[in-house]
């Protein structure tokens, strides 16, 4: 029997919680983008695109915070960047170096995932709950995540709130609980939740930053959840 696609199978795992950004959705042009002309605005020098996917993943203030290396978070900045991001979304409408697809492999990994009985799928993402449930509208992805935690709903990562929250609301264990994310700060908030940290290796990070992290999976390709989330050895 194949367990993969059966249906029928119970999974291994309680919980898969997925990071968004450089995860499930390629969000790098508009994020640095909206980033870059946040910064003109206020006449700061954005570091460059290293430096600008490396924040991605932390509660907005504060990843501008740390792009801007600033001492406190700076509302006016943060304002900006909201009213930057909104405008480059509509933009994004009809232009495609502004769209922000799926990941090859999600949508069929999602929908193989989303049958399995006994298995619940959730969100944990530095987005607000706006943009998280754009994302989840413009995907149809209604009714697919049993729990959806934002930055509006939790501390920033990497501190573990996020999945806490989450394992209490799907009643999850730990031990059988998967954190899936593309940065270090995934990986640490997996940790110091006490779940297993997987790491995705397109992301918007790097992989040996991602192992640096706590990393106990690294994937090369979304189906390979699959086998992890069935218990199945992996490649050292």
């Amino acid at each position: 029997m194949d367990r993969i696609r059966d249906p029928g199978y119970s999974a291994h795992m309680d919980l898969v919680i997925f990071d968004l950004d450089g995860t499930l959705i390629n969000s790098e042009a508009i994020l640095l983008a909206a980033q870059v002309e946040t910064f003109v605005r206020h006449g700061l020098v954005h570091p460059g695109r290293e430096a600008g996917l490396g924040v991605i993943g932390l509660t907005l203030n504060i990843a501008l915070m740390r792009l801007g290396g600033l001492a406190l978070p700076d509302e006016a900045l943060t304002a900006t960047y909201k009213e930057v991001f909104g405008a480059m979304r509509q933009q994004a409408l009809s232009d495609a170096a502004l769209d922000e697809p799926l990941f090859p492999g999600v949508a069929g990994t999602l929908a193989t995932l989303g049958a399995r009985p006994g298995l619940k799928l959730g969100i944990a993402t530095g987005k607000s709950r706006r943009g998280a449930d754009y994302i989840i509208e413009r995907h149809g992805w209604g009714g697919l995540f049993a729990t959806i935690q934002t930055a509006d709903d939790a501390i920033s990562k990497p501190h573990p709130q996020m999945i806490l929250q989450a394992m209490a609301e799907t009643r999850s264990r730990p031990e059988r609980t998967l954190m899936v994310g593309d940065s270090s700060f995934d990986m640490e908030m997996a940790a110091a939740a006490g779940v297993i940290p997987v790491a995705v290796s397109w992301g918007f990070q790097p992989v040996g930053a991602l192992r640096a992290a706590g990393a106990r999976h690294v994937i090369e390709r979304c189906d390979a959840l699959l086998d992890i989330v069935d218990g199945r050895p992996q490649p050292a």
